[in-house]
């Protein structure tokens, strides 16, 4: 029987990345920014509303789940657009602390690239090795990202 070699990602080496705090991520294209029941909690505690009340003002729904809606200009609801900050930074839901490092933008070198031309900060600063990487994509309770 052959073995079989595992084949390494195009991101083998690591990739660089670091937060610049810009905001675009939170900006632009509409999508879909899930989270967990836990972590509705914990954001309805942090904004001092309750769960419904934080449903009724910043929730909606994207492919049959709950997701932080969105403003008509496509801005999360929860950045301070005057800023560019997001209000929820220190308890923003897993799918925000992950990026970049999503599935869809780890897919090739071109989806990669494509999105460094929307997030300055991709490409930039310390170098995240491959390990880390695969923790960070093992951790999202949402693969299809």
């Amino acid at each position: 029987m052959e073995d079989l070699e595992r084949k390494e990602p195009w991101w083998a080496d690591g990739l660089r990345f670091e937060c610049l705090g810009c905001g675009r991520c939170c900006r632009g294209e509409p999508g879909a920014i899930w989270f967990t029941e836990r972590e509705e909690k914990v954001l309805a505690q942090r904004l001092s509303l309750s769960p419904d009340e934080f449903r009724r003002r910043f929730v909606t729904s994207r492919y049959g789940r709950p997701s932080i809606s969105e403003r008509p200009n496509g801005e999360c609801s929860l950045l301070d657009g005057d800023k560019g900050r997001c209000t929820v930074y220190a308890v923003r839901p897993l799918q925000c602390r992950l990026f970049p490092f999503w599935p869809s933008l780890l897919e090739s070198p071109e989806a990669w690239e494509e999105g460094s031309h929307r997030c300055p900060g991709m490409n930039q600063g310390r170098l995240r090795p491959s390990w880390l990487i695969e923790r960070l994509l093992k951790a999202s309770p949402f693969p299809e990202l």
